[in-house]
């Protein structure tokens, strides 16, 4: 077609015999031949198709409606402008005069049910005449509502017990108090040196970071959600929580003395009681992955993930009646592993009188050969696990069926209890050891259980260390619960500090356990689910605190223990009694 400058059509037919566009092609081509009655050839050659494509064509035209659709429709709508909105425009126009922008009035119609959209409102603005408002401050906003409270500065000064009421969602952490209370939590801050200021002393510190142990915070800067909670700061006696700030400077100011002396004033508060026997105990190595950058990190095989990569090596020591930690390290180099057994053992005596274990149970690479004679040398008994290298392997191979002999596991809940046993004694860094080969406990390949034990019998150190796979529980348990590998955290705690808080948290909510029927054995996340996570309501006088659970399932277990009997005399609320009880509506 032709077009001239001023856009017009010079040859009106071109516009129909020389489509420019393919819809339109396919069009007069079809025409041509529906209407005009050319034939296919004639009709696919003057439009330039070929006869298959145009037959083609011809076939979609008649079966798919879509085929036909050549032409634009456009449906009828409101008439310009928004006159569906008329009856509010007057009232629209009222409100801009006392300076609403759009979004305030299209707030204020949604507030009365109206549904007025902001284009709408902007299209009868322009209408009228009205300009856009100029960008104003918040504070000029109608309506302005001011951003999160700035919580004051963590003080013991500004610490009251004026009469006072409120409800905290952290109500169970009030149920550790009695415990905290019956240790003397203060006096072990004392007791470790631990860093204290006159705004935050020593044990009120200690108090804030066990609390976010005990309540199962992930990562220590989610305290700021909680920054508001009244209840968090009762438990530590404080005014506020401290914040996450102070929590990463605090836990650098704690050097590995003091960690050293925290566990060790916690473990002298729990020796001889029923919760720590220290009668066998479990050792293990635990890799907490790491995730920065921090050139000093090094790399541990994480078992989690079946790899090596850039983590913090944990030591870590259970008890073995109760299954509570009783010891930690996480200031650990590569190349120092074989030596924390012994500064755990000079740890152990110095909170024991010098005495020894009575007796270790752990794996075949927590120690060295020259570790495991010097452990003898030292008099302490101990069970492990000895590497399945192939000389071993083929000497289990070789040896006769008549040689083996059964043995019966007793109070062992499991499917293998009759494994098949081999015992000799063997020689390693000229030192005479106990060598147990084990077959039929549920493994492809045998056991091989190292003893300097010479007289417990054979069913005794089978069971026993079957047992030690509780510290694998343990462990679980506590890197879901107590979030041990959470350290691509905003708040830089120090690991060693915290793996303390969770030795102490552990001991804690075992003791919280075994005052609860049915609880003795279940595992911290599943305490906290069922009888710590409690909301309350709080009632403050001078010198009472009325804690008042809300109503939950499980809180008659609670009711049925002697918690709520105590009324303990709290040394960090200037001695006011804690009052536990149930809410009244």
């Amino acid at each position: 077609m032709t077009i001239g400058d001023d856009n017009k059509l010079t040859d009106p037919a071109s516009f129909f015999l020389e489509p420019s566009s393919p819809r339109q092609r396919q069009y007069e081509a079809l025409r041509a031949f529906f209407v005009e009655g050319l034939s296919s050839e004639k009709a696919a050659r003057a439009f330039g198709y070929s006869p298959g494509a145009f037959r083609v064509l011809c076939s979609n035209f008649r079966n798919d409606p879509q085929a036909r659709e050549f032409f634009l429709v456009t449906s009828i709508g409101r008439p310009h402008g928004v006159r569906h909105h008329e009856p509010i425009r007057e009232e629209i126009v009222a409100l801009r005069k006392k300076n609403y922008s759009v979004y305030d009035m299209n707030q204020l119609f949604a507030e009365r049910g109206q549904k007025v959209t902001i284009a709408a409102i902007r299209d009868i603005l322009r209408e009228e005449g009205f300009a856009p408002l100029p960008r104003r401050l918040d504070e000029e906003r109608l309506g302005y509502h001011s951003g999160p409270a700035v919580q004051p500065a963590a003080d013991v000064r500004s610490f009251s017990l004026e009469k006072r009421e409120f409800t905290t969602q952290c109500g169970g952490l009030f149920l550790f108090v009695p415990d905290l209370v019956r240790l003397n939590l203060p006096e072990l801050a004392i007791a470790a040196g631990l860093a204290g200021s006159k705004l935050i002393p020593a044990g009120h510190a200690l108090l804030s970071s066990l609390a976010l142990k005990l309540w199962s915070i992930e990562r220590k800067s989610h305290v700021m959600s909680l920054a508001a909670d009244p209840g968090l700061a009762l438990f530590a006696g404080l005014n506020v929580i401290p914040k996450k700030s102070f929590l990463s400077e605090y836990s650098h100011r704690l050097e590995r003395r003091h960690t050293l002396r925290l566990l060790g004033a916690w473990q002298e508060k729990l020796a001889g009681s029923e919760l720590a026997t220290f009668e066998s105990i479990n050792l293990d190595f635990h890799s907490l992955p790491y995730a920065g950058e921090h050139p000093t990190v090094e790399k541990h095989f994480v078992a989690m993930r079946s790899r090596r990569q850039p983590s913090i090596l944990a030591f870590l020591a259970q008890d073995a009646t109760s299954n509570v930690f009783c010891y930690s390290n996480a200031d650990i180099r590569k190349g120092e592993e074989a030596e924390e057994v012994f500064r755990f053992l000079d740890f152990f005596k110095e909170h024991h009188a010098g005495a020894l274990p009575r007796e270790l149970v752990f794996d075949s690479k927590l120690t060295t050969y020259a570790g495991l004679a010097r452990l003898d040398s030292l008099g302490v008994p101990f069970i492990t696990l000895r590497r399945r290298d192939k000389r071993r392997l083929a000497e289990v191979k070789a040896l006769p069926a008549s040689a083996w002999r059964v043995v019966t596991l007793d109070h062992v809940s499991r499917k293998f209890r009759t494994p098949r046993v081999f015992e000799q004694t063997v020689t390693i860094a000229k030192h005479s050891f106990r060598q147990l080969f084990i077959e039929d406990l549920g493994h492809e390949e045998p056991t091989i259980l190292l003893t300097n034990q010479k007289t417990k019998s054979a069913k005794r150190l089978i069971t026993r260390y079957a047992q030690r796979m509780l510290i694998e529980n343990a462990l679980s348990d506590a890197v879901r619960f107590f979030h041990m590998n959470a350290l691509s955290s905003a708040v830089a705690l120090k690991v060693d500090f915290d793996l303390a808080l969770l030795v102490m948290a552990s001991g804690l909510y075992r003791r919280f356990a075994n005052r609860m029927r049915g609880y003795a054995d279940a595992q911290a996340r599943q305490i906290f689910r069922d009888l710590v996570d409690l909301p309350a309501t709080v009632k403050v006088t001078p010198s009472q605190i009325h804690v008042s659970f809300h109503r939950r399932a499980h809180l008659p277990i609670l009711l049925a223990s002697d918690l709520f009997s105590e009324t303990p005399a709290v040394p960090w609320w200037n001695g006011a009694q804690l009052v536990l009880e149930t809410y009244k509506c």
